[in-house]
Parts: C-alpha cells; sequence; structure tokens
C-alpha cells in the first residue's frame, strides 16, 4: 500500500512530502502566507482523483481492446451545497456508448470511492 511522510520545517507553508519514494513540495498561495512553491492539499487530493480516474479508464479500454486515444479528467473543487468535486470527462477515439461506459467506470475507480465512502484515520503520537 501507499506510504508517506510529509515534513515541516519554519518555511510557511513549505512542505517536504514524500510518497513511496517520490519527493513532493507542498505549499499554500500567498494568500494564506506561503510562497505557492507547490501544490496546496486540496490540489494533491485532486491530482490523485484526476490520476486515478485516467489510469483506471486507460486500464479498462485497453482490456476491452477499445481504440482510445486519450482521456482528460478536468476537475474542480467547488462549494455548492457543501463541498464537493466537479469531474468532466473529455474522450477521445471512442463511439457514444463506449464513453457512456468509462463514465460509468470513473464513478466505481478506487480512489472515487474511497472520497465518497470516506476512510478511517487513525492518530497517533510517536
Amino acid at each position: 500500500m501507499a506510504h508517506g511522510t510529509a515534513r515541516i520545517g519554519k518555511d510557511h507553508y513549505r512542505t517536504e512530502i514524500s510518497v513511496s519514494g517520490h519527493g513532493l513540495i507542498g505549499d499554500e498561495g500567498p494568500g494564506l502566507g506561503g510562497k505557492n512553491e507547490g501544490p496546496a492539499p486540496y490540489d494533491f487530493l485532486l491530482a490523485g482523483l484526476g490520476a486515478c480516474t485516467a489510469i483506471t479508464l486507460r486500464m479498462y479500454a485497453d482490456r476491452k481492446g477499445w481504440p482510445l486515444e486519450w482521456v482528460e479528467v478536468g476537475l474542480k473543487l467547488v462549494n455548492r451545497e457543501g463541498l464537493r468535486i466537479d469531474r468532466v470527462l473529455t474522450i477521445a477515439g471512442l463511439d457514444a456508448e463506449q464513453k457512456a461506459r468509462l463514465a460509468d467506470i470513473a464513478e466505481r475507480t478506487p480512489v472515487t470511492l474511497t472520497l465518497k465512502g470516506g476512510l478511517p484515520i487513525d492518530t497517533r503520537l510517536a
């Protein structure tokens, strides 16, 4: 399974992140006191959902032998009747029925299901 660490020092609010051996930088924008040196926390959330959606749809199309050229997953965090994510799929190379099937599959990707279902978080001190 995935594993990671996030470490912040005295730099507002630059955070060094290591996830499964990949180094990333997280930050906040100047409006929140950061220097915009990396994505903000919700940006990472959208990135994870977008990557999972795109990868899952590619895997499904490949298994079916469909001529999928590409998928673009547009994501936006909005506060409309509560916090939510708007996701727009743009799919090239498939007919309407295949696109509809991929839209259905998108609703059941692992990260989609995790976000929709919630995930317990256990916190303790080291």
